[in-house]
């Protein structure tokens, strides 16, 4: 289960208000949702709020790590698009394909999500911080038949009804290797 909240977050000093989506435990049926913000798409009152909301003005001390663990995760579905940067209108890294959906298996996420954290430092659950630092910023193995019934619950929340339930032939999602640039190297 999962429940939308205000969550109080301080940062350098100063506590402001966002709304998110949290997991409330490890038994839940729904995945973790980040990047789902108010300004990526035309329905109101997306999970985690609104972007600006969440932009920092530096980010976690192993972002860098987290950048490349989102980076590295598990495609469900590829969507055919573009979009700008929410905030600055310009293109980036992940433009193309950028309402992707991607997941580690305990938390789901769009494949622009890693720019904003890179970019606009966006705030992380803590939950999802530490669940990375646990894996060693490793991303995990996927056993379809325990991962399905949480795909089938956490997708229309996100507003894809339409792709429940989870169909995979495949036993196990297992990372591969991508080469992702990152915004430091796009500048060079």
């Amino acid at each position: 289960m999962i429940v939308s909240r205000r969550a109080s977050m301080t940062d350098g000093g100063r506590t402001f208000a966002c709304r998110r989506m949290a997991r409330l435990d490890e038994e839940d049926a729904v995945l973790g949702l980040l990047g789902f913000y108010d300004e990526l798409d035309s329905r109101p009152d997306q999970p985690n709020g609104s972007i600006r909301e969440a932009v920092r003005p530096v980010g976690e001390p192993d972002e860098t790590d987290l950048v490349a663990y989102l980076d590295a995760g598990h495609i469900l579905i590829h969507v055919m698009e573009a979009g700008p940067d929410a905030i600055t209108g310009s293109a980036h890294r992940h433009s193309p394909g950028c309402s992707s959906l991607v997941t580690d298996g305990t938390w789901l996420w769009r494949q622009d999500f890693p720019h904003y954290v890179e970019a606009h430092h966006v705030s992380l659950p803590e939950a999802f911080v530490e669940h990375v630092r646990g894996l060693d910023y490793r991303m995990p193995t996927i056993v379809v038949a325990q991962f399905a019934p949480h795909y089938n619950e956490t997708m229309p929340l996100v507003g894809w009804a339409s792709a429940v339930p989870w169909r995979s032939t495949a036993a196990l999602l297992v990372p591969e290797p991508r080469v992702v640039s990152s915004e430091a190297d796009r500048e060079c």
